[in-house]
């Protein structure tokens, strides 16, 4: 058997359509507070499957309800897992640093289940929240007016589609609050002008693997869920309706060069506030490699400023 795509150390993909992952660690929720904060698998839904694990902070500072953050984790749609270590001590170390409850949710990966299914495992996630939130002990004291969409790479292109099926579907359950999206992973058949530069040719091929894998056969990268200029919504629902946005890149990512053209598109169809963040000499989801250091605490601090504000 050989291998017809592969993302060393994570991925293999092989010529019969097999996937082999390879996890770089797996840590167990902990209902005892562990670090300031506990933790606890939940089945969001089990016939597809899709599961998520909630994080609070072991002992909250208000005894009044709590933001949630809605997190989606990275890994181009085909990999990545809210049980891998530096996704639990990250969301862990949040929801203490911003006194919030945040799910983290374990989406159907690809390219066994490609787009949009993400899309949708992910917005179901928010029905599955309006009706826990009676019935789990741990949702006690969710705040569903003050619901926030969060995630990396691939997990932020995931709360920007998730906000707008929102918007579409005009759900009124949860009431989304503002986006924070790290380092989204977004894309187009037309290139960059530093994806045409030869020195970027490494990270292109890796990027370009990873949306050949997770967009639908036949698609290419103006699929919606790729091309962010492809979303529909009205000029009303742009101004009126999309929530505030944080977008968070780091100055040593390739991919935030499409980070920052993400955030002027926003501003350019007049979404009411729109914030663009930057970490000059960080990487690529640093703060998943690097879940306890300088940089990843002034990140949080900056998210719970964000989520503080609205």
């Amino acid at each position: 058997m050989s291998i017809v795509e592969e993302a060393p150390e994570f991925l293999e993909v092989l010529s019969d359509g097999s996937v082999k992952r390879f996890v770089p660690g797996v840590v167990s929720a902990s209902p005892e507070s562990t670090n300031g904060f506990k933790s606890k698998d939940v089945i969001i839904d089990s016939s597809k499957p899709i599961s998520g694990r909630i994080f609070l902070p072991g002992n909250p500072t208000s005894l009044s309800k709590l933001p949630v953050v809605v997190y989606f984790h990275g890994g181009g749609f085909c990999i990545g897992s809210t049980t891998w270590p530096g996704y639990h001590h990250f969301l862990g170390g949040f929801s203490v640093a911003s006194q919030s409850i945040v799910i983290s949710v374990d989406y159907r990966l690809a390219p066994e289940n490609r787009l949009p299914i993400a899309y949708e495992d992910c917005y179901c996630t928010l029905d599955w929240l309006g009706h826990q939130v009676s019935s789990e002990p741990w949702l006690d004291q969710a705040d569903l007016s003050r619901v926030f969409l969060s995630g990396d790479s691939a997990g932020g292109n995931i709360s920007h589609n998730v906000a707008v099926k929102v918007i579409r579907n005009k759900i009124s359950h949860v009431k989304i609050s503002g986006l924070l999206l790290i380092h989204p992973y977004f894309g187009s058949e037309k290139r960059t002008e530093k994806e045409m530069a030869e020195e970027g040719a490494g990270d292109v091929a890796s990027i370009d693997m990873f949306w050949r894998l997770s967009i639908p056969e036949g698609s290419n990268r103006d699929y919606f869920g790729c091309n962010f200029e492809k979303t529909q919504l009205s000029a009303t629902e742009w101004i009126d309706e999309f929530p505030a946005v944080a977008v968070y890149v780091a100055g040593l990512d390739f991919l935030k060069e499409r980070g920052v053209m993400y955030a002027e598109f926003l501003q350019k169809k007049g979404v009411k506030e729109v914030k663009l963040v930057e970490a000059e000499k960080e990487s690529h989801v640093f703060h998943v490699f690097h879940p306890e250091s300088e940089a990843t605490r002034l990140l949080e601090r900056n998210m719970t400023e964000f989520i503080r504000s609205h």
